[in-house]
């Protein structure tokens, strides 16, 4: 198949079948002062994350200081690191004497003691230690001057158009400030490395490996042990900002998102969160549109009826809906291109079914053939990307 055969298929493929994921800064339908919710924080935002749903918001474009909440920038670098294959979980680092001098939470590193990029995860997201943060900045960047520049970049990445990062840690200075929504883009863009929720979600770690005296870490975020499906994320105090939390919980299939800035206790900011997030819970529901292994659908293949497949779903796929209403749910599918002139083989991946909330993508699922497909030739499969270009009602 030639250059410009695989460029009319291509372009044939993005323009029939990929449609953008719409997130804008204007949500409507979010509530704020007259949704019968009492916040008490200066600042809030709750979100359904998939989406990108704002169902509630208080002040949410104020800027304010964010204290440790700023530590989710820092692992989300952390792990966008991890999952890209630029450094592993196992790789050793050495904390240095910079590291060591960190003052407020501490997971007590000492200068030269050697730590895997996991216990230092771990004892950002469950103690917050400063130590282990900056230790993770020069690990990753040379040293944490350079790692903010990477902070302040990403930040721009996400839209985050309310911050300014000066440390990775949170500890105050003058200008280190971001807003209750910017804090629910950069934890939602956490989120989606699920790998973190091990760590935030713990309560307590014990960290004892090549020490005389084991390193106990307790969670700063109390909701983990006492708000049903809580797993994250990060929590913050100082007394410039006051308590903060970028809060998240799941509960049958539904997740939550809520931020609190600036509450006058830790009580209020836990209060205020877990008020928010059982309001989403109330007005949100997961429903099974696709089960694995399930046949969703006969497509064909090319201009002639006898050349087809029924696609099958490699995994189950749970969507996010707003309860009680009357949701349009459609699916598409992509076709994708043989890897070999011969075609597909049973139980070859042969593309993915997207699945469309009112129009706007909530899903995927690797769909798989239940059979073998001899390859037609490049102008049966020009026919196949024209003629499978359909939404389907489920």
């Amino acid at each position: 198949m030639n250059k410009l055969i695989k460029k009319i298929i291509s372009v044939s493929c993005l323009t029939l079948f990929l449609t953008p994921l719409i997130c804008t800064n204007n949500f409507a339908g979010a509530e704020g002062e007259n949704s019968g919710i009492n916040v008490e924080a200066k600042s809030a935002i709750l979100m359904e994350p998939v989406s990108g749903k704002i169902i509630y918001e208080k002040g949410s474009h104020e800027k304010l200081a964010p204290a440790s909440v700023t530590k989710i920038m820092t692992m989300l670098l952390t792990m966008e690191a991890v999952d890209s294959g630029k450094i592993k979980l196992s790789d050793k680092v050495t904390a240095s004497e910079n590291a060591k001098k960190m003052g407020g939470s501490t997971m007590l590193l000492d200068t030269g003691e050697v730590r895997t990029v996991e216990e230092l995860l771990k004892g950002i997201a469950i103690a917050s230690g400063n130590d282990a943060a900056v230790a993770m900045a020069e690990y990753l960047a040379g040293s944490e001057e350079s790692f903010v520049i990477k902070m302040n970049e990403r930040a721009a990445s996400l839209g985050m158009k309310d911050t300014t990062f000066k440390n990775c840690t949170g500890l105050p200075i003058q200008g280190h400030l971001t807003s209750a929504y910017d804090i629910t883009l950069m934890s939602r863009e956490l989120l989606k490395h699920p790998k973190i929720l091990k760590y935030s979600g713990t309560y307590m770690e014990t960290i004892s490996e090549g020490r005389k005296t084991p390193i106990g870490l307790v969670n700063h975020n109390k909701l983990v042990r006492f708000f049903k499906g809580c797993d994250g994320l990060k929590t913050g105090f100082t007394e410039e900002a006051k308590y903060c939390i970028s809060s998240t919980a799941v509960r049958d299939n539904v997740r939550m998102l809520a931020v609190i800035m600036g509450a006058p206790t830790y009580k209020v900011r836990n209060r205020d969160a877990s008020m928010l997030m059982n309001y989403g819970f109330s007005k949100y529901e997961a429903k099974n549109v696709i089960k694995k292994d399930s046949t969703l659908d006969k497509i064909q293949l090319t201009g002639k009826s006898e050349k087809f497949i029924y696609a099958k779903a490699c995994d189950d796929l749970n969507i996010v809906v707003e309860k009680g209403r009357d949701n349009k749910i459609t699916q598409k599918y992509v076709i994708l291109e043989p890897k070999t002139k011969k075609g597909y083989k049973k139980n070859d991946v042969v593309g993915y079914c997207e699945v469309y909330v009112d129009g706007e993508l909530r899903g995927k699922a690797d769909i798989y053939t239940d059979r073998d497909f001899k390859n037609g030739g490049v102008f049966d499969y020009l026919k196949n990307n024209f003629k499978n270009a359909f939404d389907k009602a489920i």
